[in-house]
């Protein structure tokens, strides 16, 4: 969490700097508006965490105020960033090969008011998409055939979300419509990949009735992400109980024949006093016979593990949630969110997410419920 905090406190001051520049060259403000300006930025850098100390404090109604007013001005210049530069960018390159060609190339005159303005107005109608977006949970459907999975059982249809992050802005509307998408699905279990909560956890009893009303028939499972830490762990534990779910933390449990094994995310982890068990003794101990299905907040693959489990169920990149910051969650887990894909022995599905972190929003990053069927290998065509 401090590591974030630095990484906050040192690149987000830096993009609100950038976005100064582009409006002081456009509008050419006065000393009394450049400070408004300042304040206002000030404000909204401190905003979210403001808000993370008064829910820990209890505060919500105030807190949420500021968390959407906070949260939907970074969406806004998480798009106004890219934008902005790639055009400053493309100028750079132009001016750059003027210079070498020493020509002057033939290019229309825009004057930095109008250029900012036709951005502005672009990033608005991308906000006002993203919010579309996020709101329009999709049914992503996969099927995997497996001789594991005996011709009497037929098909297991497991149900999946991932990074839902009730909370501040998360609440009982967009939760209604993932229960819906995952009631339409009729699966026989649901499973949650980590960071089902995002903040406090004392205003979110209704949600965890909500969640309590949804009863698959072999059961829900869940698993630690980062922000049930940041959230309190215990506290969220207590939420994903009262939500109806077994929590797996470093464990397995054979379900209708299928191996499930969840473990703790690494924020979790780190807190730990003694001594954790290893992902392939963990998955060394399951039965051989059943399909195992291991359960990871984060895409990481553990070399130890292959030829363990036959498929890894994981979450936590958003796939980037704003458009073109999936380029930076792929430099970091280099997998490919929304798709299934193919190991060395067996499977891993990247879940893009079911809600949003932060702004709330998501570009050409769809959230999703996943729907994954395990059948017997002979029934698939």
């Amino acid at each position: 969490m401090l590591r974030f905090l630095l990484v906050y406190l040192t690149l987000y001051p830096l993009a609100h700097y950038y976005a100064f520049r582009k409006i002081r060259a456009a509008f050419l403000p006065g000393r009394k508006a450049k400070t408004g300006i300042t304040l206002f930025m000030a404000v909204m850098i401190a905003a979210p965490i403001m808000v993370r100390l008064a829910e820990g404090a209890g505060i919500a109604t105030g807190a949420r105020f500021w968390a959407y007013a906070s949260f939907s001005w970074m969406g806004l210049l998480f798009l106004f960033l890219p934008l902005s530069g790639t055009v400053d960018l493309v100028r750079f390159v132009i001016l750059a090969t003027e210079k070498l060609r020493k020509q002057k190339f033939t290019r229309p005159k825009v004057s930095p008011l109008h250029l900012f303005t036709a951005q502005a107005v672009v990033v608005v109608g991308v906000y006002g998409f993203g919010l579309f977006e996020a709101a329009d949970i999709r049914l992503e459907r996969i099927e995997i055939a497996s001789p594991k999975i005996t011709a009497s059982t037929g098909r297991i249809r497991i149900a999946q979300i991932s990074d839902v992050h009730l909370g501040l802005i998360i609440r009982e509307e967009r939760l209604k419509r993932i229960i819906a998408r995952i009631q339409e699905a009729k699966p026989d279990i649901l499973v949650s990949t980590g960071d089902l909560v995002d903040g406090q956890l004392n205003h979110l009893t209704q949600e965890a009735r909500m969640l309590a009303t949804v009863k698959p028939p072999l059961g829900k499972l869940a698993i630690t992400g980062n922000h049930e830490f940041y959230a309190g762990l215990q506290d969220a534990l207590d939420f994903t109980k009262k939500s109806g779910f077994t929590m797996l933390r470093d464990q397995g449990v054979a379900v209708d024949g299928v191996n499930f094994v969840g473990m703790d995310d690494p924020a979790v982890r780190s807190s730990y006093k003694g001594h954790a068990v290893s992902e392939r003794d963990l998955l060394f101990a399951q039965p051989r016979e059943n399909f195992t299905v291991l359960l990871k907040h984060r895409p990481d693959i553990d070399p130890d593990s292959p030829g363990l489990f036959d498929l890894q169920l994981s979450g936590h990149t958003h796939n980037g949630q704003i458009f073109p910051f999936n380029l930076i969650t792929w430099f970091f887990y280099p997998q490919h969110a929304g798709r299934l894909t193919r190991l060395h022995s067996g499977f891993l599905y990247l879940s893009p997410g079911t809600g949003t972190w932060g702004p709330p929003i998501r570009f050409l990053a769809p959230p999703e419920v996943t729907i994954i069927d395990l059948v017997h290998e002979n029934t698939k065509p």
